[in-house]
């Protein structure tokens, strides 16, 4: 899960621009984080350039429909990926065009909003904090996530009673993707010989959180991270993504870009997966790239537990010590003030590792 620091502290400095824009004020706020850049942006960030792509282990979910062999052989398939990859991609995964196309097309319309509008929205009555945009602790560019999103608690949208289409649209594809959640993780619980019930209790549809992302063109400096490095704070994240690109992974100590699929959804490994796996499944660290020309539209559910949520590894011996949920989020909303960074699992490592 992105854990990012509210963006109540950009109200405090003054911002001028044109009422319609649909954008952030990025260069008006972070003007001074822009100060001496070269020409040249691969002496900016040298680490994105030479970025191959890469295709991600791609995994028929109708498998799980058919005989004994074929249903094996795809459990194996999400476990094997989920050890080495970290990532994988889902087709025939149970949520409709239909309910896909018309979640995006919702979302586009919110985020076509002046940003001052989205700033005070109050239509969707979603908690305080939820619209956030930039990286507010920022001291240098590679701080800074050239992205806004609405990260909502889906206790804000479930059984509410207000309606409108973007609530509708948004219940329904969190329903759908819960479900799709709690079948993986029970696949790859079953695959460690471990009993699913856990995350039947403890992750429940209240407790996880979609993020709705928009990453404006970057036109003045071609390359920059829509989204800063990071692993995901949850046990799994469903990620459905446009055409445009620029989603990047790490594998074997390299960098690569992950060639869109417009049929897939990718999930990626959170960091209380592979603590509660005891390092069997792998949190990887991932990011985006913001794009000079084009817009890009993504929406990520976090299938998260209850705050007060134990993680603790029935393997033994223990790679790290037990904690909370609510404890681990704490920690890194600390971390990235004072850091600008998540530093994450190896905040909880047993000493003896």
């Amino acid at each position: 899960m992105v854990v990012s620091v509210n963006n109540s502290e950009h109200l405090n400095q003054p911002v001028r621009m044109e009422e319609s824009s649909p954008d952030p004020p990025f260069e008006e706020t972070y003007k001074n984080l822009f100060e001496g850049l070269t020409d040249t942006p691969q002496k900016n960030f040298p680490e994105l350039s030479a970025v191959e792509e890469c295709e991600l282990p791609l995994i028929d979910l109708n498998q799980l429909n058919l005989g004994d062999s074929e249903r094996k052989a795809c459990k194996k398939q999400i476990a094997r990926a989920s050890q080495e990859w970290g990532f994988f991609q889902v087709i025939n995964h149970g949520i409709s065009r239909e309910v896909l196309g018309k979640m995006r097309e919702e979302q586009v319309k919110l985020f076509k909003k002046p940003f001052q509008e989205k700033t005070n929205y109050k239509d969707l009555n979603f908690s305080a904090g939820s619209y956030r945009w930039g990286t507010p602790s920022a001291t240098c560019l590679k701080q800074l996530s050239w992205s806004e999103a609405f990260h909502v608690s889906l206790s804000d949208v479930l059984g509410s009673g207000r309606r409108n289409s973007l609530r509708s649209i948004m219940e329904q594809f969190a329903v759908m993707v819960s479900e799709l959640s709690q079948k993986l993780v029970d696949i790859l619980a079953e695959e460690m010989g471990e009993k699913s019930g856990f995350f039947k209790e403890t992750c429940l549809p209240s407790t996880c959180y979609l993020r709705l992302n928009r990453y404006p063109p970057c036109p003045i400096h071609p390359q920059m991270f829509g989204i800063m490095p990071h692993t995901d704070s949850d046990f799994i994240t469903v990620l459905h993504q446009d055409h445009i690109g620029g989603l990047q992974l790490v594998k074997d100590g390299n960098w690569f870009a992950v060639k869109p699929n417009h049929d897939a959804l990718i999930i990626n490994i959170g960091d209380l997966f592979q603590a509660w796996s005891n390092n069997v499944y792998k949190s990887v660290e991932h990011r985006v790239v913001a794009n000079p020309v084009n817009e890009r539209y993504s929406a990520a559910y976090f299938f998260c537990p209850s705050y007060d949520t134990v993680i603790q590894s029935g393997v033994q011996p223990c790679v790290y010590r037990s904690f909370s949920f609510g404890e681990y989020r704490k920690q890194v909303q600390q971390d990235v003030k004072i850091f600008g960074h998540k530093i994450g699992l190896p905040r909880f490592l047993l000493q003896t590792h």
